[in-house]
This record gives structure tokens, C-alpha cells and sequence, in this order.
């Protein structure tokens, strides 16, 4: 990766559309969604920028990411992309079909911002073709939590649950649903959350690098599938139909624990009355498979910039997204877990937390954050998601799986234009 370039020397760009130049009016506008998150983080950002550079103005406006999505469609039809801010969050599931899309919205800031102890996994998200057009923020770290209860109850500690395969972690399954009557796992029928993560885990991808799908003549994701049928029938992880009844299933004790992105903690710690009864620990990963790690990634986000503005005001704001002040800061009230290794040396990552038991629980994701696999996610990731979850269920109910990866695989390709 290369270094920062110093923002004292300023880029001369033509802005050809009529946007407001950053560093011009000594204004950053940002758009993002989620008060209690994604804004809140902003506005510790705004205050401690403004502490050192009190004359620019920072405006945070709040847009769902659908409407964010929505306009900047709406700007690059008109062809004309003034009323987009500097900076703007964007899924990053999504950001590599609209850098491709809309390429004339998005500025390549590679060589531009310095990405070291960002994760590679995390920052592929927002590369396109060998060039960088985000900067990454909150994790979407795959954890495996469990109730330390329920566990003890079948004779199993989170050691035990720790650095294992998917054979060992059936296996457990078995004995602790045999002796307590509790499946381990849970998650939404046809969403394949936990299929990607296992996937992404061996660093494995729906989509080939140069963007073609890839179903029929994966062996990963074959055997991911089968992995995954083998613990629905036999009972270790139950299917339920919404997401809330997901979330239930932890709530209300239902399960002995889950397999996701970090982000589920929010959900899990708030029952106070659950507290001290969880552990958290790594995923199994996928035997027989050399690629295979006991980490993955599901959900998160990155920050872009608007192209065709002069964006060194906006970068130099953006320096606090490599700032262990700032990640400490908005830990306690936000849960917005870094994905910038230097996070972990702040004092709240290290403290430990006492609904997990004195773990330092933000400490260890950010660690698990750094040994994440790089996947591809394409254009037409949510196209080759809803294909492969319709995959996944005629699967499960006894179809052939070659047979319906053949047919997720030519759904895919017609979607594409093949």
C-alpha cells in the first residue's frame, strides 16, 4: 500500500459538475444513516476535528442507505453529481456494484490516504480493480458467542469451542442438544448469512475475480452447503422465518449461542439479565479445505467520497479513522467495533466487559478483524444471494445440488446479461 501523500499538497482538479469544492469553502457535508450509530460516531469525529481546526464547517445529515443509494442514481442519470456531499457511508456489500456502476461519482483516492492496519479482508470490499475508493469504519468481524450455561451443562467449556473445525463443532452439537435439548445455532430460513460467512471464511466467493459467477464448479461452496444441511437435519441449527424471530431465539434462550458479525452483540448484551452467562470465541472453520481460517466477515460499511471535488479537506477529516483517540471514544456509547488494528490499543477495546465476564471482547475481534480473508463481492452480489439462497432451501428439502447450482448459476448469468 502506498503511504499518505502529503495533504499539504494540493490537488488541481477541474470540478466540471458545479459541486462546492471541500477545501474551497471550508465545509464538509456527510451523509449517513443510523443516530444512535453511524451519526453518533460522526459527531465525535466533527467534535474532535473542530477542536484542532475550528473554522470548518462539518454538516452530518441523516439518509437511510437506500436513499443515499437512491440519489446518487437519481445524480449520475442527470449527469450532474453537485448536490452529492463529500463524504457518504456506503453497505459494503454494495460498494463494489456502484464504484462499477457509477464510476463517475465515486473518487479514486489510492495513494491518496495511508490503509496500513486496515484489514485486508475488510478493505477489499471497496477496491476496484487494484484501486481504493473507501475508507473502511465498522466491523462486521464474525464472532462465535455462547451461553457458557448451557455449555457447562453438556460438559463443554468455550475452549472447547475455540480454533475448531465444523466436524468437531457438530459433534459438540450433538452431545450438547442430546443433554440439554438446545440447538447451538439458529438464522433465517433462505438468507444464507451463515453459508457466506463460512464461505468468506476460506476466502471463497460467489464470483470469480474477473466478476463472473461462480457456483456450478465450486467445491467450496458445495461443500459449505452440505456442511450446512448436514447440521439442519440434524437438528443443530434451527431455521426460523424472520429476522426477529432470529433475534429471539437469542433473547429468549431458545439456542446456545450464534455464528455472525460482531454487530449481534448489541442484540445479545441487551437482556441485562443474560449477563455473565456468555463467552465469545472464534468460528470452526472448514475442513479438508487449505485456504480454510476460523474468521469471516458479514455486514459492515465504508466511507466514500464524492468525484470531481477537491477532496484534501475531506481526507485530512478522515485521518481520525486512523486514530485510536477516536475509536476509544465512540466504543462505550456507540458499539461501532474498528476495523483499523490500532483500535485494539485503546484503553476501552482493552478494558474487559462485564457482561462477558471481565473478557476484553473488542480487543479480541479486532484481532480476529485482521486475519479476515479477502472475498469477491461483484456487481451483482445481492442478484447471486437470492440465487443461491433459493439454492440452498430447494436443497434442503431434497433437490439435487448440482442441479441447483446449475440453476442459481444460469439465474445469476441472465441477470447479467448472459
Amino acid at each position: 500500500m502506498k503511504k499518505l501523500v502529503s495533504l499539504l499538497l494540493a490537488l488541481t482538479i477541474i470540478v466540471s459538475c458545479g459541486a462546492a469544492l471541500a477545501a474551497e469553502d471550508g465545509k464538509i457535508t456527510i451523509w449517513t444513516w443510523d443516530p444512535n450509530f453511524n451519526i453518533a460516531a460522526m459527531k465525535v469525529a466533527k467534535e474532535m476535528y473542530n477542536a484542532e481546526h475550528p473554522d470548518v464547517e462539518i454538516v452530518i445529515e441523516e439518509v437511510l442507505s437506500e436513499d443515499i443509494e437512491t440519489r446518487v442514481i437519481t445524480a449520475a442519470s442527470a449527469g450532474d453529481i453537485s448536490n452529492l456531499p463529500d463524504i457518504m457511508l456506503i453497505q459494503d456489500n454494495s460498494a463494489q456494484k456502484f464504484v462499477l456502476s457509477y464510476p463517475e461519482v465515486y473518487a479514486d483516492i489510492t495513494g491518496k490516504y495511508d490503509f496500513d492496519g486496515f484489514a485486508a479482508g475488510k478493505l477489499a470490499y471497496s477496491i476496484v480493480d487494484g484501486k481504493n475508493y473507501g475508507v473502511p469504519f465498522d466491523a462486521g468481524t464474525v464472532v462465535g458467542t455462547y451461553r457458557t450455561d448451557y455449555l457447562a451443562e453438556a460438559g463443554y467449556t468455550i475452549e472447547d469451542l475455540t480454533d475448531i473445525d465444523w466436524d468437531r463443532f457438530i459433534e459438540i452439537g450433538k452431545d450438547v442438544k442430546a443433554k440439554t435439548g438446545r440447538p447451538m445455532l439458529s438464522g433465517q430460513a433462505g438468507a444464507i448469512d451463515t453459508v457466506l460467512i463460512m464461505m468468506q471464511s476460506c476466502g471463497a466467493s460467489m464470483f470469480n475475480e474477473d466478476g463472473s459467477v461462480n457456483f456450478a464448479n465450486n467445491d467450496i461452496i458445495k461443500s459449505v452447503l452440505e456442511y450446512y444441511k448436514t447440521m439442519v437435519q440434524e437438528g443443530i441449527f434451527i431455521e426460523v422465518n424472520t429476522w426477529d424471530e432470529y433475534c429471539g431465539t437469542l433473547s429468549n434462550a431458545s439456542v446456545v449461542g450464534t455464528v455472525n458479525g460482531c454487530w449481534i452483540l448489541g442484540t445479545i448484551m441487551g437482556v441485562p439479565d443474560q449477563a455473565g452467562k456468555w463467552a465469545l470465541t472464534n468460528m470452526p472453520k472448514m475442513p479438508g479445505i487449505e485456504s480454510a481460517t476460523n474468521y469471516s466477515n458479514n455486514g459492515g460499511s465504508s466511507w466514500v467520497f464524492t468525484n470531481g471535488t477537491d477532496i484534501d479537506l475531506a481526507l485530512d477529516f478522515m485521518q481520525l479513522y486512523r486514530n485510536v483517540d477516536f475509536y476509544n471514544a465512540i466504543l462505550p456509547t456507540t458499539s461501532a467495533i474498528g476495523t483499523w488494528a490500532g483500535a485494539k490499543d485503546g484503553s476501552n477495546y482493552a478494558a474487559g466487559n462485564e457482561f462477558y465476564n471481565g473478557d476484553a471482547i473488542f480487543a479480541k475481534i479486532v484481532e480476529y478483524t485482521a486475519h479476515v480473508p479477502a472475498n469477491t463481492t461483484g456487481a451483482f452480489y445481492y442478484d447471486a444471494r437470492e440465487a443461491l439462497g433459493t439454492a440452498l432451501t430447494n436443497y434442503i428439502n431434497g433437490g439435487d445440488l448440482q442441479s441447483e447450482l446449475v440453476n442459481a448459476e444460469d439465474t445469476v448469468n441472465f441477470a447479467m446479461g448472459f
